[in-house]
């Protein structure tokens, strides 16, 4: 599979249109089930899994990795490329109905994002990350390039989940020092790294694969790092584990960092 221009729209015209069917569920009354592992499912995730498997699956015959159907994944293809996915991120979110919810397409080589879209289809916003290429923010306004921020003083401002502050988080941020906090849902918790919107992304609690791929590549695009605590580049070589370790996303604004260990 040949990465270009070509490839980057069409991945992100499939998120864009699995985007409109959530936000058609979301306009109305759904329904909300319990997976096995205790966080919800809506109508939604099904719909746009469904949706984006089988445009994927139009693209070629890469391997997909969904949340939504981990089981039907028999690992990457003989190049080392899969798909990874997650139709609907931020599911809390999209219950609340605050707006901070994504769709998350990555493709992965040899254990690295090397292209994603981030759509977030209730504020109208797209993220894309070529690494190497460019990243992008499409809107209203229509489409820009966005770097992280370079140089930049004051306070350090820190983007953190709405849905899981933690005691372990406040300890970090005690030991950064002089701080504002940027809160935000999903993945575009990294776009903001992305965009320039924040300096540093600390997660320090369960994430899995598809959570962070995409924007991953959107991070690196924009001269960002994402970063596991042996401070090597977060991987995706290894899918039979599919939970991350805990991670920073930071843009050019670097120190030694405090340790984010388990």
């Amino acid at each position: 599979m040949h990465i270009d221009n070509g490839l980057l729209e069409r991945i992100t015209h499939i998120a864009e249109s699995a985007g409109k069917e959530i936000m058609e569920i979301y306009a109305r009354d759904f329904s909300v089930e319990e997976k096995d592992d205790k966080s919800p499912l809506t109508e939604a995730d099904s719909a746009a899994h469904a949706r984006i498997s089988l445009a994927l699956q139009e693209i070629g015959d890469v391997p997909v990795l969904s949340e939504e159907d981990v089981a039907g994944f028999a690992g990457a293809d003989d190049d080392g490329r899969y798909w990874l996915v997650d139709p609907l991120d931020g599911t809390k979110e999209f219950i609340k109905k605050n707006g901070e919810f994504t769709v998350n397409i990555a493709l992965i080589e040899a254990g690295r994002p090397v292209l994603g879209v981030v759509h977030a289809p209730a504020l109208e916003r797209t993220y894309q990350g070529w690494p190497g290429q460019g990243a992008w923010r499409i809107d209203a306004d229509g489409p820009r390039e966005i770097r992280v921020t370079e140089g930049a003083t004051g306070p350090w401002r820190v983007v953190g989940s709405r849905s899981h502050a933690s005691p372990k988080m406040a300890d970090w941020l005690a030991a950064l020092g002089e701080h504002e906090m940027v809160p935000m849902g999903s993945s575009l918790k990294l776009c903001l790294v992305a965009e320039g919107a924040a300096d540093v992304y600390p997660r320090l609690g369960p994430t899995s694969l598809w959570d962070t791929g995409a924007a991953q590549a959107v991070v690196e695009a924009a001269g960002g790092r994402v970063i596991a605590p042996d401070r090597r580049t977060l991987d995706y070589t290894d899918t039979s584990q599919v939970l991350n370790p805990h991670f920073l996303a930071f843009g050019a604004r670097i120190i030694d960092w405090p340790d984010f260990g388990e």
